[in-house]
């Protein structure tokens, strides 16, 4: 499978990078093996973790993700094979958040304890943290890929005018640089990435992993009325997507999909990594069935006008 590099690192990876909000969570250990296993299989190997995973389920504490990634990578001895995303400042409990100097020496540890390893290479800012300056968390960042335990950073949810701030001073201060943005983008939601932080990361060649790749489900196709909700927990969210522009991107990749020999989400997920900005778009699964769609995708070529239906349809403006 071929690779891309990421922003202007040594990092070659994917184009395609598996989720692993689902590790722990909805996929148990075994599970979660399964579709580690497949997800190498087909030659892929970006994985993307965070410390917070699972801490959203009730007697979660945080790090059930990345222990799981740790406990395949160390059965299946396979470390050098891959790519270890993981990030850092979502709360992890009381004074446990944020990007200060000490939250980040901390955190990296607790994460490399539960990877069962020495390094990350590529350790993300979750989210921004505004009471902390820029120069304090880079700084941080920077000594510890002097001393081996992080190979690459990047952002995540972060605002265009603070990513080009972090950007400049990293310029000024020979700190190390974000290589990657994490926003949300996909068919349905575009406006915001286009607009704003789009131009910031071509004009640095700051690399691309949007999460939300299938629009929390939506674009798979599963949801196309409002008793189509009660389909999964996710269901709920879906009424945002369900509007006039969301039946019309449907439509479109239903169309293509037609004509490609392929399924919607197929279709949607190529579309991302066609984009000139993407590296790879993030996409999870909690079955190795469910990675079958995924990889497809990766083979998927889409031609110029399935392109422009599919960038017609999903138009902010129709």
């Amino acid at each position: 499978m071929e690779k891309r590099r990421l922003g202007r690192s040594n990092l070659m990876v994917s184009p395609l990078c598996l989720g692993g909000n689902v590790f722990g969570w909805t996929a148990d250990e075994p599970t979660s093996f399964k579709v580690l296993d497949a997800f190498m299989e087909a030659g892929c190997n970006f994985i993307d973790t965070a410390d917070v995973y699972s801490r959203w389920v009730p007697g979660h504490e945080g790090g059930e993700s990345e222990a799981i990634i740790g406990k395949w990578m160390k059965a299946r001895g396979n470390r050098d094979q891959v790519i270890i995303a993981t990030k850092v400042g979502s709360e992890m409990g009381p004074d446990k958040k944020g990007l200060s100097r000490a939250r980040i020496m901390e955190a990296v540890d607790e994460s490399l304890r539960r990877l069962q390893t020495t390094y990350i290479d590529l350790y993300q800012s979750h989210r921004d943290d505004l009471e902390t300056p820029q120069e304090e968390t880079l700084s941080a960042y920077g000594d510890l890929i002097a001393s081996g335990k992080v190979r690459v950073i990047g952002a995540s949810n972060f605002t265009a005018e603070r990513l080009k701030e972090a950007l400049a001073i990293s310029a000024r201060m020979g700190l190390p640089r974000y290589e990657s943005l994490q926003p949300l983008y996909n068919l349905s939601d575009r406006a915001a990435f286009e607009r704003d932080l789009e131009p910031v990361c071509r004009e640095n060649e700051v690399g691309v992993i949007p999460y939300y790749a299938l629009a929390a489900g939506f674009l798979t196709g599963k949801y196309r009325s409002e008793k189509d909700f009660g389909k999964s927990v996710r269901g709920a969210n879906m009424a945002k997507y369900l509007t006039d522009r969301g039946r019309r991107i449907l439509t479109a990749l239903d169309e293509v999909a037609l004509h490609h020999g392929a399924s919607p989400a197929q279709v949607a997920v190529a579309w991302l990594m066609a984009q000139p900005s993407i590296t790879a778009p993030i996409a999870s699964a909690s079955r190795p069935e469910q990675l079958d769609d995924l990889i497809a995708a990766t083979r998927l070529r889409l031609d110029k006008a399935a392109l422009e239906h599919l960038g017609k349809a999903s138009a902010e403006v129709a």
